[in-house]
Parts: structure tokens; sequence; C-alpha cells
């Protein structure tokens, strides 16, 4: 037996129709999204209140630098050094655009001038130096510019004697500078080595993510170290390491809560808790208000400190070539030869 089929009437108008009923529920605004842990959905305005940490399971949002200052310092708010700075294209890079466009196009899209803010602000009414890393801006990369400026900060908070505050969220080097990004690991540690003999203390806030050559730079020496939760830290990611050993790491290689278990870090702080941390760390650690105008004599110790390792570094070559004559027998004429 054969069956009659019957014809099938499909209309769109009623969906048409609810579509347009006013009581219809509104989607979610456009400057409003969705926690990617826990899938709860939240205004701009509650999470700008809560400092972008997820009020139902703790998610910490990227965050910009300025804002970082903000939540960091006094409502009297902070003064940026050195916002003029830019990058140069000392390598005329390509890939697939030119170096000189992919810095235009991330200062337009985040309004900043380099992947790094410095600042000088009260935490907790302590005065302090601080250097805000920036994700957004090109992964957070470090380049001349963001060497250049960090040293500055250091030299300041030398000169001023007050402690220095670091905040680094990057994804290393940039690439597009090649070995001038690279130096900027020896000028930064550098910086930092000043500053120890100056006595003025460092705090590192790390978070997600901080690895290549910030986190093997100074990144990884501050006196104080504290990392927000969940926050990515280490040279390699687990995905190139996957990639490139065939093996399967643990899911939380890397973490924060894996860096504090491994004495990487010294606690890990939620973010609506950092700045009374921070502040009761910079009350012990900062010296008194009378010691801290005696700048001048810190930032002296600080170009001796910097003096002293450019003339080790001159004298490398000279020494290697005592070592190699102790080393290498030679007739006199080689000798004279090798003078």
């Amino acid at each position: 037996m054969s069956r009659v089929g019957r014809n099938i009437n499909v209309s769109f108008e009623r969906l048409r129709h609810l579509g347009h009923r006013q009581d219809r529920p509104r989607r979610i605004a456009s400057d409003a999204g969705t926690c990617p842990k826990c899938d709860s959905h939240y205004s701009a305005d509650e999470m700008r209140r809560n400092m972008r940490v997820c009020p139902a399971c703790g998610h910490h949002f990227a965050v910009t630098a300025r804002e970082r200052l903000e939540q960091l310092g006094e409502p009297g708010g902070y003064t940026e050094l050195w916002p003029d700075l830019r990058a140069a294209d000392p390598l005329q890079f390509t890939d697939l655009k030119p170096y000189v466009e992919r810095i235009r196009d991330a200062e337009s899209s985040t309004g900043m001038g380099e992947a790094i803010v410095c600042a000088e602000l009260e935490i907790r009414h302590v005065p302090c130096v601080a250097a805000i890393m920036d994700f957004s801006f090109m992964g957070g990369s470090m380049g001349a510019v963001v060497g250049e400026k960090f040293a500055r900060a250091c030299e300041y908070a030398a000169q001023k004697g007050v402690p220095f505050v670091v905040l680094s969220s990057s994804g290393g080097a940039r690439m597009q500078e090649g070995t001038l990004a690279l130096m900027q690991m020896a000028k930064t540690v550098i910086a930092l080595d000043a500053l120890a003999d100056a006595r003025v203390p460092v705090i590192v806030i790390l978070a997600h993510p901080t690895t290549g050559g910030v986190w093997a730079s100074f990144a990884s020496l501050g006196d104080v170290t504290y990392a927000e939760p969940g926050a990515l830290i280490a040279f390699s990611g687990p995905r190139v390491i996957e990639e490139t050993t065939r093996e399967v790491l643990p899911s939380d290689f890397g973490r924060a809560e894996r860096q504090l278990a491994n004495g990487q870090v010294d606690a890990v702080v939620d973010r609506r808790e950092l700045a009374a941390r921070i502040g009761r760390v910079l009350a012990i650690l900062a010296p008194p208000p009378g010691q801290a105008a005696q700048g001048g004599g810190s930032l002296q110790w600080a170009q001796d400190a910097a003096g002293g390792v450019g003339r080790a570094a001159q004298s490398f070559p000279e020494a290697a070539r005592k070592a190699i004559n102790k080393i290498l027998p030679s007739s006199g004429d080689d000798t004279e030869g090798g003078k």
C-alpha cells in the first residue's frame, strides 16, 4: 500500500510577532558578559564594583593597567610617569603587517602608549612607585620602551626612597624587536639589583598570564611576591610544552596555586584583598618618613651598582683571553702574536 504524503506549511509570522513583543526578556547588554568558569551572568557595573572578579565563583577577569592603579591607589588618584615614550622600529620588522601598524592598532584599541604604565601613588597612604603591565597591549610584551620605563621607575623609586610595586601580565619579550627586546631582561634585572643596594623594598604581583622573558627576569625577583588566583606563571605555557615533549601535563601546571606549593610565590591573594595586603607589607617595609627624603644616597647606591655591573661586563673579554692563554700551550711567536 502506498501512503499519500501531506504538504507541510511553515510560517514565520508567529516568530516575527514574538520577536517584537514588548514583554519579551531583553538580551544581555553589550557591555556585560558571562563568566567563562561558572556561566554566571553579570552586568558591567556589578563587575566594576567587584573589581572584575566573578561574584559567584571568584574568577579573575583581565584588568587594564590604569584600572589597576585605581584599584590599588587612594581616591586621590595617581601621577603617571613618562607617558609619552613610544616604541621605534629599528629592525623594520614585518610579518602579516608592519610593526609600526601593530603599534598604531594597539594604541588606538587600548588608549595606551605601551604595555606598561608607571606611576607615583599611595597604597594605603604609603607613598610608592608602581609599574603595571597591561596584557591588552600586544599581549603585554616587553620591548625597549617597556624596559626603559621599568628602569626609570626603579631609579625614581631609589631617588625618592619609596617602595617599588610591580604588577606583571605579559606573554614575554616582544619578538618584533628581536635581540633588543631580549636585552631588556638584563636591563630590568640590573635595575632591580640597584634597588636592592638602595635598600628599597620591591613587591611583585603576578597576574594572568606571566610567562616568557618577563617571568625569567624581573617578575621573579620581588622581595615579596603575590599571585592572583588561577594565574598562569611559567616560562612556557602548558600547550607549548605538550606540543614539544608530547607529554600530558597536570591540569594545574604553572598555575598560581601550584607555584605557591612549589615555593615560587609567597601567597595567592584575591584581587579584592590585594590593596589591603600590600598596604600592610608596605607599612612594615617602608622607611620612616624622615629617611624617605634621603633619596639622594639611594640614587648614588643605584648608580654605583649599575657602574659595577658595567665594569664587570667590560672585563669579560680580557678575563677570557687570559684564561685561554693559561690553558693552551703556545710558542713565543704565538704568544707575541696573541698580544
